[in-house]
């Protein structure tokens, strides 16, 4: 019995673990709107970070990443998606605070936590590791220094997949 409760909830997580971005409407720092569901990279990998800007380990991991993201995207074509999700009255934070760093994410507003909430996320930050379709293929939550390096890693081992798929 032990046994088949197990591989059941292993199934659940695995269903979960590669589920499809669910479809949320919100808007870019640049005042455009964007369907979550649309979010991709042409078919490689890609990752979403939640943040918000009073949130000290959130921007010390996308700052880390900010360094190294050119190198990241040169050698494996990753994007970063950064989702804010700074309530409607300190939206107007985010921007002055993505230009100050100068990060080159696509940086989308989900003032109301509708597309947080949507991925059951609890705690910021949190990374979510995207394959080439689309599939959430890692969740994690929090922050220590040098655990951006395992983004890396991650994208790097699905794009050999990939690649040894075709």
């Amino acid at each position: 019995m032990k046994k088949i409760l197990f591989i059941a909830i292993l199934q659940i997580f695995t269903i979960a673990i590669h589920a499809q971005i669910p479809s949320v409407t919100l808007k870019t720092i640049d005042g455009k709107t964007v369907s979550t569901d649309t979010l991709n990279n042409g078919g490689k990998p890609f990752i979403i970070s939640f943040f918000a800007t009073w949130c000290k380990p959130c921007l010390r991991e996308l700052n880390a990443i900010a360094e190294e993201y050119a190198d990241w995207q040169d050698e494996t074509g990753v994007k970063i998606i950064a989702v804010s999700i700074d309530e409607a009255q300190n939206v107007a934070k985010v921007k002055p605070l993505v230009d100050k760093y100068g990060w080159d994410y696509e940086v989308i507003l989900d003032p109301n936590s509708e597309f947080k909430r949507a991925l059951n996320i609890q705690i910021i930050p949190h990374v979510l590791i995207f394959d080439g379709k689309g599939n959430i293929v890692e969740s994690r939550s929090g922050y220590v220094d040098g655990s951006e390096n395992h983004l890396l890693e991650k994208v790097k081992e699905l794009l050999d997949t990939t690649d040894n798929e075709s």
